[in-house]
C-alpha cells in the first residue's frame, strides 16, 4: 500500500482506466472499496473522513480502500496539496482516463457519472455500486 501523507501524489499515482482495473479486479481474498471523488465536490469531501476511518480501522483485514480522484491530470499538484492538508493516509490515485463516457459504463451501467460514487469488488466481481454519498460510517 502506498501512503501519500508525507509526499502527496506523484506522477506515478496518475493511472489510466486499464491501470485502475488491474488494481481492483484481482483474484484474491481482498475486498476492494473504490471511491470516486474530486476536490471540487462538497459531498465527496464530506465523506472522505468515513473512508479514512474505514481504511484505518480495517487495516488488519483483507479490505483495501482506494480513493480515485477525478480531478484533471493538470491539477495533480493541487490534489496532492489537498491530500496533505486533509491528512489523508488512504491510498489515492488520480484517474486520467479521457472521456468519462468511454469508461463509466464499465464501472456500472447505472452510473450517471455523478460523484461521489463507490464500488465494491472481490475476486474480479463487482459486489455493489452506490452513486451518492455515504452519510454514516462504513
Amino acid at each position: 500500500m502506498i501512503f501519500l501523507l508525507a509526499s502527496g501524489l506523484k506522477a506515478q499515482d496518475v493511472i489510466d482506466f486499464e491501470g485502475l482495473q488491474k488494481r481492483i479486479e484481482k483474484q484474491n481474498d481482498t475486498l476492494y472499496l473504490v471511491n470516486f471523488w474530486a476536490t471540487w465536490c462538497k459531498p465527496c469531501i464530506a465523506e472522505l473522513p468515513f473512508f479514512e476511518n474505514a481504511s484505518e480501522s480495517l487495516r488488519d483485514k483483507p479490505i483495501k480502500v482506494l480513493l480515485v480522484s477525478l480531478d484533471f491530470k493538470s491539477d495533480l499538484e493541487r490534489v496532492s496539496e489537498f491530500i496533505q492538508k486533509k491528512q489523508i493516509s488512504t491510498e489515492v490515485v488520480l484517474l486520467s482516463a479521457g472521456n468519462p463516457n468511454d469508461w463509466i459504463d464499465k464501472i456500472d451501467p447505472s452510473w450517471s457519472g455523478a460523484i461521489p460514487a463507490t464500488v465494491f469488488y472481490k475476486n474480479k466481481i463487482k459486489l455493489a455500486f452506490h452513486e451518492g454519498d455515504y452519510t454514516k460510517n462504513l
